[in-house]
């Protein structure tokens, strides 16, 4: 159920009373029920003073939950959540993963607290959650705050990167993930979306400046979320290059839309090169960190870079909804995360206040 669809339900406050007299028959039945147990937990979340922002958050949460899980919550055992946080949400934020947790917690308690026995009674589950001490994200100080690279560390690696491709060992491999974490310092694509990119996902004729198709985080039921970001800050001349250039190396499928934009060293059997792989594409920023930015080492991830597309953008006079946007993030406050080591409010107003006392000075002379 869309969140829209939720708060509509909200917004009408009458849900139908959910006790179940019959076992579920059927899917459709499944998914119905499913449905209001998702819109009256977002009325009773209402009721008790939640925030519109918080109940927003936990229902994206729990929506993708049940879409990675592919089957109803309450069959949901903790080993799956152990799948859930240690393999899908392996890369994300400590932050992000205590707010998920959150989220389920409350959700599975609403189960358990209103409707255990009449899930028992349709469907044979007894709903209890698979959070436990064992497997619940814990929410310390390490890891939480990401200090992007400075503007010179990432010109440092990358001009470096840049004049070594000639003499590297594999030519197309090193010119593909320059090219691939060149784009992610300067319109910030998650590494995932990399490796899924298509040369028929660049659209040059669209908007003032082309555009690229990114297929973001989400969704084995519905397929990866969509976005299309404008190809601006550069990143448009650095397409047409390698489009145009190395990415020939690979094969001659440049023309073909479904053909990978990053391609792989392997081949298929009809000859053409599969999609790089998004460990394949984080071996080749750490070598090159390694040799170009030593200091980086073991630090400098492709998330970081990502960090730094953002902060960049906003140092240089893009608001944050627009970098939202492009980042496509679902919620303002993560992409604050994001640009708030170059946010001078505090420096702003402790400048305005001091100039102030100033004047209130100057003035009894």
């Amino acid at each position: 159920m869309g969140i829209l669809e939720l708060e509509a339900a909200v917004s009408v406050a009458v849900v139908r009373d959910l006790r179940a007299h019959q076992r579920l028959d059927g899917p459709g039945q499944i998914a119905a029920f499913e449905q209001d147990l998702l819109a009256e937990f977002v009325l009773a979340r209402s009721s008790a003073g939640i925030t519109d922002a918080t109940i927003r958050a936990d229902v994206a949460a729990v929506e993708e939950l049940r879409e990675w899980f592919g089957r109803p919550l309450w069959e949901m055992t903790p080993q799956h959540l152990d799948t859930f946080f240690g393999r899908h949400l392996r890369q994300a934020m400590p932050g992000t993963k205590v707010r998920k947790a959150a989220g389920f917690a409350v959700y599975f308690e609403f189960l358990e607290l209103r409707h255990k026995p009449d899930i028992h009674a349709a469907t044979g589950f007894v709903v209890e959650s698979p959070l436990d001490e064992m497997n619940r994200p814990r929410g310390g100080t390490h890891g939480r705050l990401r200090i992007p690279p400075t503007p010179r560390e990432v010109t440092q690696l990358f001009t470096g990167w840049q004049h070594g491709l000639d003499s590297a060992r594999k030519y197309a491999p090193a010119v593909r993930n320059y090219t691939a974490f060149r784009l992610v310092s300067l319109i910030g694509p998650r590494v995932s979306e990399l490796s899924l990119l298509r040369m028929g996902d660049l659209r040059w004729e669209l908007g003032r400046f082309g555009k690229v198709l990114l297929r973001g985080k989400g969704s084995n039921g519905r397929g990866k979320k969509e976005r299309l970001v404008p190809l601006i800050n550069g990143s448009r001349e650095l397409l047409d290059w390698w489009v145009h250039g190395p990415r020939w190396e690979f094969d001659d499928r440049v023309n073909d839309p479904m053909a990978p934009l990053f391609p792989s060293e392997r081949r298929r059997a009809d000859g053409s090169s599969g999609f790089a792989t998004t460990d394949t594409l984080r071996d080749g920023l750490a070598e090159a960190v390694a040799i170009h930015l030593p200091t980086q080492t073991g630090r400098l991830s492709p998330h970081l870079l990502r960090h730094f597309a953002a902060s960049d953008l906003y140092r240089n006079g893009m608001d944050v909804v627009a970098i939202q946007e492009i980042l496509g993030h679902a919620w303002l406050n993560t992409t604050m995360i994001y640009v708030h080591v170059d946010k001078t409010h505090i420096e702003d107003a402790w400048a305005g206040a001091g100039q102030r006392a100033a004047n209130r000075f100057g003035s009894r002379r």
